[in-house]
């Protein structure tokens, strides 16, 4: 029983990564709390699905179908889909209408349904089409930019974008890259002081909240299917 990740990183500034999955004899797995949306596409039993994910601020438990096939596209945060404010798919998401093997509808746009290496022509489709933008005003607070605007309007704009706080994107992004190291065998003070935890005490809440593993499991592998891409222990 197992769910094998493929996942690659993408070299479009729309995009953050794209993922593969293919589920054996799993019927659920823990979900991890993710600070973006995306869209995801899946086989089962002959026919093929869609839909639009959002940001998660929290593990949980979530079904996985049985036999199923995913290809999934995380999107660089700034970005946003024209007619479904990233705010209104936190903790949530759509399942799309009129999905084939071969194409599907967003937002008016007919499009090829992707496969892996598909994803990118996809996006600037969806992009050039205006389905798909992107906030400059976040983008450039995300790469450490003076906004040259208010505390309260960058905030603003920044929970419209996202649909989280800085604060929260951080937070979350921060547990997942805890848990990549913890994955290969890092030590757990080691993790405290590259990430700037309190301690480890802290650390370890986060890890509960946010990926439902402990650093013990992370490094052993251990606690049960998980919607994460971890690396195999190198120590």
């Amino acid at each position: 029983m197992s769910l094998r990740f493929t996942t690659r990183e993408s070299e479009s500034p729309w995009v953050d990564s794209v993922w593969t999955c293919e589920s054996d004899g799993v019927e659920t797995m823990t979900s991890v709390a993710a600070s973006r949306w995306g869209l995801v596409f899946w086989e089962q039993n002959g026919e093929t699905y869609a839909s639009v994910t959002g940001p998660e601020t929290a593990t949980g438990r979530a079904p996985v179908p049985e036999g199923a096939r995913f290809v999934g596209i995380e999107f660089a945060h700034a970005t946003t889909l024209r007619t479904m404010p990233t705010s209104g798919l936190v903790n949530g998401g759509i399942l799309l209408p009129d999905v084939t093997a071969r194409r599907f509808r967003l937002d008016g746009s007919y499009c090829e349904t992707p496969q892996p290496d598909d994803a990118e022509a996809l996006v600037d489709r969806l992009v050039r089409d205006g389905v798909i933008l992107r906030d400059p005003l976040v983008a450039g607070v995300l790469r450490g930019d003076r906004a040259g605007v208010s505390d309260r309007t960058v905030e603003r704009r920044f929970r419209a974008a996202t649909g989280l706080s800085r604060g929260a994107l951080h937070q979350i992004d921060r547990a997942r890259e805890a848990a990549t190291l913890l994955a290969t065998g890092a030590i757990t003070a080691d993790v405290v002081v590259k990430l700037d935890y309190f301690d480890e005490p802290h650390l370890a809440r986060a890890l509960r909240r946010y990926v439902g593993r402990t650093a013990g499991q992370l490094r052993e592998g251990s606690g049960g299917a998980i919607a994460l891409d971890l690396p195999q222990p190198t120590v």
